[in-house]
Formats: structure tokens, C-alpha cells, sequence
């Protein structure tokens, strides 16, 4: 990967950058997650997020990809930063960056996205430690720890 003279990335032909947004909902000190399929046919627990749409924030694609994945509306309490991590799809390099947002549930509104999501569930914060095996879960969950945001 190349990088300009400031220290940022530059894209590389043949090469993805994808751009997503996420919420981190919480409520009575636990944490939503997501069971979804992985790119490798993986079943994992992470966190609900998605691809911003054309003109959106991603402050609006966070609350939409929660709304959609969990069947709850939320309201965003605050930016919690960005993560980045690369990885191949159909033999593509992708350079993703994720936008993530501290979420308070507001209501149920349906049922999570059958199509993507294979279930969602509240977890205590030892257990959404146990269940998370993405590196930038893992990273988020710690920077959680460390902030006064969850009961531990």
C-alpha cells in the first residue's frame, strides 16, 4: 500500500475502499449484537453496521444499519471513532473504514434483517468479551472498559 507524503493511504489500482457506519447500542449496561455470516461463511457475533447509501452521514447510515439489523430505533448519544482493517473478497484487496456511534435503544420497531442477520441479542459485558472475535470488536470492547459507558 502506498502512502502520500501526509502519511495518508492512497488507492491502489485494482484495490476497494469501502466506508461503513455502526452503532454500539446500550442499555441497562448491555450490549446489542448481531449473529451474521462472515465473507468466509463464518457464523460470528459483532456489532450491527453497514455501507453508507449515496448522500448519507454516516451518522444516518449507523441509526438506518441498526434500525435495519436489530429492528430498533435509537438515538446516537455520540461518536466513538473509527476503525480500520483490510481484507480480500473475491480476491479483491478492500481497505474498509468503519465509523462507530454510541447508541441508546429507543424502541422496537420489527424484527432484525432475516436476510443478513441470523439473530440479535443483548449481551452482558463479559459476555460480549467472550462471544466478539473480530480484532476491531475486540479493540472497540476495550476501549468500552476503559470508558465509564458500560457496567462492568
Amino acid at each position: 500500500m502506498k502512502k502520500t507524503p501526509a502519511g495518508r493511504r492512497k488507492k491502489v489500482p485494482g484495490e476497494a475502499v469501502e466506508v461503513s457506519a455502526g452503532g454500539l447500542v446500550l442499555g441497562d449496561g448491555k450490549l446489542l449484537m448481531v449473529k451474521v455470516r462472515n465473507l468466509e461463511g463464518r457464523v460470528v457475533w459483532t456489532f450491527p453496521k453497514g455501507h453508507l447509501e449515496k448522500g448519507e452521514t454516516a451518522e444516518d447510515a449507523a441509526l438506518r444499519e441498526v434500525r435495519e439489523e436489530t429492528g430498533r430505533r435509537c438515538r446516537l448519544r455520540r461518536p466513538f471513532g473509527k476503525v480500520h482493517y483490510e481484507f480480500y473478497r473475491n480476491g479483491k484487496h478492500v481497505r474498509k473504514t468503519v465509523h462507530w456511534f454510541l447508541m441508546e435503544p429507543l424502541e422496537t420497531l420489527g424484527e432484525p434483517d432475516p436476510e443478513e442477520v441470523l439473530d440479535c441479542r443483548w449481551f452482558s459485558w463479559p459476555e460480549s468479551a467472550e462471544v466478539a472475535v473480530y480484532p476491531s470488536d475486540k479493540k472497540i470492547l476495550a476501549r468500552l472498559k476503559k470508558s465509564s459507558e458500560v457496567k462492568k
